[in-house]
C-alpha cells in the first residue's frame, strides 16, 4: 500500500503536466483570438491579454519536442527507396521552404479611396476585396480607423462588422472619448478567402426616433477612413510545375496590392529577348486593375521569388543554365534559389521562335498539369484598325448591357444607394463636326409608391464628371400635367440625350444617380424603402456611328490616355519599338510598364510589334521604317543615339546632354503663322528646359522617316529618372496635365506641357469636311487665296469692262461722222 500511496501523486502530476503542456497553448491561442477589439488611438500601443499565472508545485518535466510547422514542399523518400544522385537536389533549409509573407490592404486599395459613410439614413455599407490564391492565410488584423459624429458619441449606437456573413465585431460608440479611433480586430485565418465581403452597420435601440428627427442630414453619422487597413500573414503554397495556372503564381489578377513581375534576361538581352518580354507584359496588362502592376527587370541573375526568364536555349543565367530545345518552347521549373517559388522559361533560338513561344504564353489557355510544351508554330494574326477589344463599336449603337460585366448592375435598391455606372472606352480620335451631338438614349424606370414625391424625384446624369441633365419621373408640360390630374399615365421612361462630342474622352464614365425623394408628409421610414428597385434598362444605348476617327498630331495626351496612335492597330503592328544600341535595365522596365498600359487600354496584347536596338543612320532606306509610327524609350544619357534620333525634327541635345528647343528661322516662323500655328511654345519650352537639372516625360514629333506618322518619346535626363515615368503616369493629375508635343515632369513642379512643334492632320473625313476642316485652320492662307482670287477676278472684269467700253465708244464715234 506504500508504494501504491507514492506513485499516484506522482501518476497525478504527471498527466496534469502532459494536460497542461497540450492545452495551454491552445487555451492561451482562443483567448488571444477571441479577445474582444479594443480601442487604440493611433501611435498607442495595443492592450495585450493578460498572461495566465504561474503554476508552480509541478515537477520539471523534459519539455515535448517540437513539432515543425507543416509544408507542401514533396514528401522525402523513406525506407529503402532510391534516389537517381543524377536528379537529386541540395537540401534546402525548412526556413526557406516554409515562405512566411506580410502584406497590408488598405480601404483605398479596395477601391474605395474616399472611405465609406454609415449615417441615419443609410445605416449600411461594405467593401468587396479579394486576396492572391498562391498564398494561405495565417493571421489576420484589421486596423479599423474611424471618425463619429458628437450626436453618436452621446447615444447607445453600436458598430456592427461582419466578414464574408460572419459576425466579425462590435463595438459601442458611446464609449469612445475622441471623434477619432483606431480599432484592432483580430480576424480568424479561416475566415479571409479569394474573395472576401466586410460590411458594416450602425443599430441603434431608438432607430425610429434617430431616423425621423428632423434636420438631421448631417448629425449623425459614421465614417470609415480610407487609411483603415488589413495586415495579414500567410504562407506561400508550391502550387507545382504547372503551364495551366498562368498567369499565376507570377502575377495573379485577384490581387489588389501593388505586384511585380520579375522578368529576366540572359547577358546578351537581345531585342527578340526584350520583344518577347514586352508582349507578355502587355497580355498581363490586360489582367490587371487599380494599377498594381509592375516589374523588375534583372539581367544574368535569379530572382528570390517567382520570375519569368525570356532568353535562347542552353543560356547561362546565374546558376541555371538553360535546355537546349528544339523550337519554341514554354517550361516552368522550380526557382534554384527557392522551389516554393517558381521560374518560367520561355525560350527559342531565334527571333522568330522567341515570338512564337511568347505568343502562344498569351493567346489562349495552357493545358493543365504541364510543366513543359513545345509550341507548334503558328501564323500570328493582324487586328484591323479601331478593333481593340475594350474600345466602343463607332459603326453601331452600343447597349449599355454591352459596356457592364453584369445587366445587375444597371439595378440599384433602396432610397439611398451608389449611381448606375457605365464605363467605356473610346478611340481618343473621334471627331464630330461642331454643332452635332452623340445620341445617348436612356430607358429609366422609377419605383412606384404612394410616399415617393414623383415631382422632386429625378435620374442625374453626369459623364467624366461633367453634369449632362436632370431627367423628371413624369413628363412635364401643361397638356401632360392637366392628364396626370384626371388619372392618365404621364411617366417618362426614356429620353434621349444629346451628348457634346468634346466631353468623350479615351477613359470615360457615364454615371446615372436615382434621386429619390419621399413626400414632406410621408413616414420617417416607409414601409418597402429598403427594397424597392430603380432600373436602367439594358437597351439604352450610345450611338457613335455618326463619328469619324480624324485628328491632329502630335499630341501626347493621346498617348498616356489610350496609347495612341499606336494602338489605332490594337496588336502594334505597325509600330516599332525603338531602343538605344545597348539599352539598361531601367529602360526595358519603363518599355515593360509602357506595353502593360498599352494593353490595359486596348484589351489586347502588343503580338506584332517590331523592336529595335540603336539607329544605323540609314533608317530612311529601310522599309522597316516606312509606314511606321515609332515609340522610343531612352534616357538622354545614351547620346550617340539621340543625336541620331534628333535630325530634322523640333528638339536637339546641347555639347552638355541636355534637351533644347530648337530656335525657329525666320522663314519657319513666317510659315507657320500661315499655317495657322500662332501658338507655339518654342521658347518658353527651351527657357523651361534650361532651368532644369533633373527630369522625365515624354517628347514627340514628325517622324522623319514618315511624314504621315509620328514618333512619341520617353526619356529622362539621367536612367534613374526612367523608374519614376511609371510612377507619374498613375497619378490622375499628372495624366490630366500631359498635353502638346513636350511634356516635362519634376518633383518640385509637376507636369508642365508645351506645344514646341506643328501639328498635321491624320485620319480620315468626308472630302467636304475635309475642305471646311483646312479653311478654319488655315484662315490666313484662305483669307490671302480670297484676296488673291478678287484681285485676279476684279483686274479680269476691269479689262473685258475697258475693252467693251472701248469698242462702245469706238461705235458711237462712227456713228456720230
Amino acid at each position: 500500500m506504500r508504494v501504491v500511496g507514492k506513485t499516484l501523486p506522482t501518476v497525478i502530476v504527471l498527466a496534469s503536466s502532459l494536460f497542461l503542456g497540450f492545452c495551454l497553448p491552445a487555451f492561451l491561442n482562443a483567448a488571444e483570438s477571441g479577445a474582444p477589439a479594443v480601442p487604440v488611438s493611433p501611435g498607442s500601443e495595443v492592450q495585450n491579454t493578460p498572461s495566465l499565472p504561474n503554476l508552480s508545485g509541478l515537477p520539471n518535466l523534459p519539455s515535448l519536442p517540437s513539432l515543425p510547422r507543416p509544408t507542401d514542399a514533396p514528401a522525402q523518400p523513406t525506407g529503402n527507396a532510391q534516389t537517381d544522385s543524377s536528379t537529386q537536389q541540395p537540401a534546402v533549409p525548412q526556413a526557406v521552404l516554409n515562405q512566411l509573407v506580410e502584406s497590408t490592404l488598405s480601404v483605398t486599395d479596395m477601391g474605395q479611396p474616399a472611405g465609406l459613410t454609415l449615417s441615419n439614413w443609410q445605416r449600411q455599407s461594405g467593401i468587396t476585396f479579394t486576396l492572391p490564391s498562391d498564398s494561405v492565410i495565417t493571421s489576420a488584423n484589421l486596423l479599423l480607423d474611424v471618425e463619429v459624429s458628437p450626436a453618436l458619441m452621446e447615444g447607445d449606437t453600436e458598430l456592427h462588422l461582419m466578414l464574408n456573413g460572419q459576425p466579425l465585431s462590435q463595438h459601442l460608440l458611446n464609449k469612445l472619448h475622441k471623434a477619432k479611433v483606431t480599432y484592432k480586430i483580430p480576424i480568424p485565418a479561416a475566415m479571409v478567402v479569394a474573395s472576401n465581403n466586410l460590411s458594416f452597420s450602425i443599430k441603434n435601440s431608438n432607430d425610429t426616433a434617430m431616423q425621423c428627427e428632423k434636420g438631421v442630414a448631417n448629425k449623425y453619422w459614421v465614417k470609415i477612413l480610407p487609411s483603415s487597413r488589413l495586415q495579414m500573414e500567410g504562407q506561400v503554397l508550391n502550387i507545382g510545375q504547372n503551364l495551366g495556372r498562368f498567369p499565376r503564381p507570377f502575377f495573379d489578377p485577384q490581387s489588389m496590392q501593388s505586384s511585380v513581375v520579375n522578368v529576366v534576361f540572359s547577358q546578351a538581352k537581345r531585342p527578340e529577348d526584350v520583344g518577347a518580354a514586352a508582349m507578355v507584359s502587355s497580355y498581363l496588362g490586360t489582367l490587371a486593375r487599380h494599377n498594381n502592376l509592375d516589374f523588375r527587370v534583372l539581367q544574368d541573375a535569379l530572382p528570390e521569388q517567382n520570375g519569368i526568364i525570356f532568353a535562347h536555349s542552353g543560356e547561362q543565367i546565374d546558376q541555371l543554365t538553360l535546355p537546349q530545345v528544339e523550337g519554341p518552347t514554354l517550361q516552368v521549373i522550380d526557382n534554384p534559389l527557392n522551389p516554393v517559388y517558381k521560374l518560367l522559361l520561355v525560350m527559342g533560338n531565334n527571333s522568330v521562335e522567341m515570338r512564337q513561344a511568347a505568343y502562344r504564353l498569351v493567346s489562349e489557355p495552357l493545358p493543365e498539369k504541364t510543366p513543359l510544351l513545345s509550341v507548334e508554330p503558328v501564323t500570328i494574326p493582324l487586328r484591323l484598325p479601331y478593333d481593340a477589344p475594350r474600345w466602343i463599336n463607332t459603326t453601331r449603337p452600343v447597349k449599355f448591357s454591352e459596356l457592364v460585366a453584369d445587366v445587375d448592375e444597371l439595378t440599384v435598391t433602396g432610397v439611398y444607394h451608389d449611381a448606375v455606372r457605365i464605363p467605356f472606352r473610346a478611340a481618343p480620335d473621334l471627331f464630330m463636326w461642331d454643332g452635332r451631338n452623340v445620341p445617348l438614349q436612356v430607358d429609366y424606370r422609377f419605383p412606384t409608391d404612394n410616399w415617393i414625391d414623383e415631382s422632386k424625384s429625378q435620374l442625374s446624369a453626369t459623364l467624366n464628371g461633367t453634369f449632362l441633365r436632370n431627367l423628371p419621373v413624369n413628363k412635364t408640360g401643361l397638356l401632360q400635367l392637366l392628364w396626370r390630374q384626371f388619372g392618365g399615365d404621364t411617366r417618362q421612361e426614356s429620353y434621349s440625350l444629346p451628348l457634346p462630342p468634346y466631353l468623350i474622352y479615351g477613359d470615360n464614365m457615364l454615371e446615372l444617380y436615382f434621386s429619390i425623394v419621399p413626400k414632406n408628409n410621408a413616414a420617417c421610414n416607409p414601409a418597402g424603402s429598403d427594397i424597392i428597385k430603380s432600373r436602367i434598362g439594358p437597351d439604352s444605348y450610345i450611338d457613335l456611328s455618326e463619328t469619324h476617327h480624324f485628328t491632329e498630331l502630335p499630341n501626347l495626351s493621346y498617348y498616356v490616355g489610350a496609347a495612341f496612335p499606336f494602338s489605332r492597330l490594337a496588336d502594334f503592328s505597325q509600330t516599332v519599338l525603338l531602343l538605344a544600341e545597348k539599352p539598361t535595365i531601367n529602360e526595358v522596365r519603363a518599355l515593360l510598364n509602357l506595353a502593360a498600359r498599352a494593353g490595359t487600354a486596348t484589351g489586347s496584347a502588343i503580338s506584332n510589334a517590331d523592336i529595335r536596338f540603336g539607329l544605323k543612320g540609314n533608317e530612311m532606306e529601310d522599309p522597316e521604317f516606312q509606314a511606321q509610327d515609332v515609340l522610343v524609350v531612352a534616357s538622354l544619357a545614351q547620346t550617340e543615339f539621340y543625336q541620331r534620333l534628333l535630325q530634322d525634327v523640333p528638339f536637339a541635345l546641347d555639347p552638355n546632354g541636355s534637351l533644347t528647343v530648337k530656335p525657329q528661322s525666320m522663314r519657319e516662323r513666317m510659315l507657320a503663322y500661315l499655317e495657322g500655328n500662332w501658338q507655339t511654345q518654342g521658347l518658353d519650352a527651351d527657357r523651361y528646359l534650361s532651368s532644369l537639372a533633373d527630369w522625365r516625360g515624354f517628347l514627340s514629333f514628325r517622324s522623319a522617316w514618315d511624314p504621315q506618322r509620328v514618333v512619341v518619346v520617353a526619356s529622362a535626363t539621367d536612367d534613374g529618372g526612367m523608374n519614376k515615368i511609371y510612377t507619374d503616369l498613375k497619378s490622375l493629375k499628372i495624366n490630366a496635365g500631359i498635353r502638346g508635343d513636350l511634356a516635362v515632369i519634376t518633383d518640385q513642379n509637376g507636369v508642365n506641357s508645351f506645344q514646341v512643334g506643328a501639328q498635321f492632320p491624320s485620319g480620315e473625313l468626308p472630302w467636304y469636311l475635309i475642305f471646311i476642316w483646312y479653311a478654319s485652320k488655315h484662315v490666313v492662307l484662305l483669307s490671302l487665296a480670297g484676296l488673291v482670287v478678287s484681285v485676279v477676278l476684279g483686274l479680269s472684269l476691269y479689262i473685258l469692262l475697258r475693252k467693251h467700253a472701248a469698242k462702245r465708244l469706238g461705235r458711237d464715234a462712227e456713228d456720230e461722222d
